[in-house]
C-alpha cells in the first residue's frame, strides 16, 4: 500500500505555475524546497491510500477555495524565502523558515 499526501503534488504544481511571477526569487534547490516546506506546513495534509480516496481528494483539491489556499500559501512562502534566503548566495548559516 502506498500512502501519499496529495497536497504535496498540488503545492509543487502551484509553485511551478507561480514561480515566473517572482523574477527576483532565487529559485535554487534550497529556496525551492524551503518554499514547498513553508507552504506544506501551513496547509492541512490530505493523505490517500486508494484509488477512490485519490479521486475524491483530487476533486476536493481542485475546488476554487482549496486551490486559492494552496496558491496563497505558496506565494507567502516565496515572499518569506525571498526576504531571508538560506542558499549559499545569500550567506551560509541562515536559519530555515520551516515553522
Amino acid at each position: 500500500m502506498i500512502i501519499q499526501n496529495k497536497v504535496e503534488v498540488h503545492v509543487s504544481e502551484a509553485y511551478a505555475a507561480l514561480r515566473s511571477h517572482f523574477p527576483d526569487f532565487c529559485g535554487c534547490d534550497v529556496c525551492h524546497a524551503d518554499v514547498l516546506v513553508y507552504a506544506l506546513n501551513r496547509l492541512p495534509a490530505r493523505y490517500v491510500a486508494s484509488l477512490e480516496g485519490t479521486i475524491i481528494t483530487e476533486l476536493n483539491l481542485d475546488k476554487d477555495q482549496n486551490r486559492a489556499s494552496i496558491e496563497v500559501a505558496v506565494m507567502d512562502g516565496i515572499r518569506k524565502i525571498m526576504a531571508s534566503p538560506r542558499c549559499n548566495s545569500a550567506g551560509a548559516g541562515r536559519k530555515a523558515l520551516t515553522s
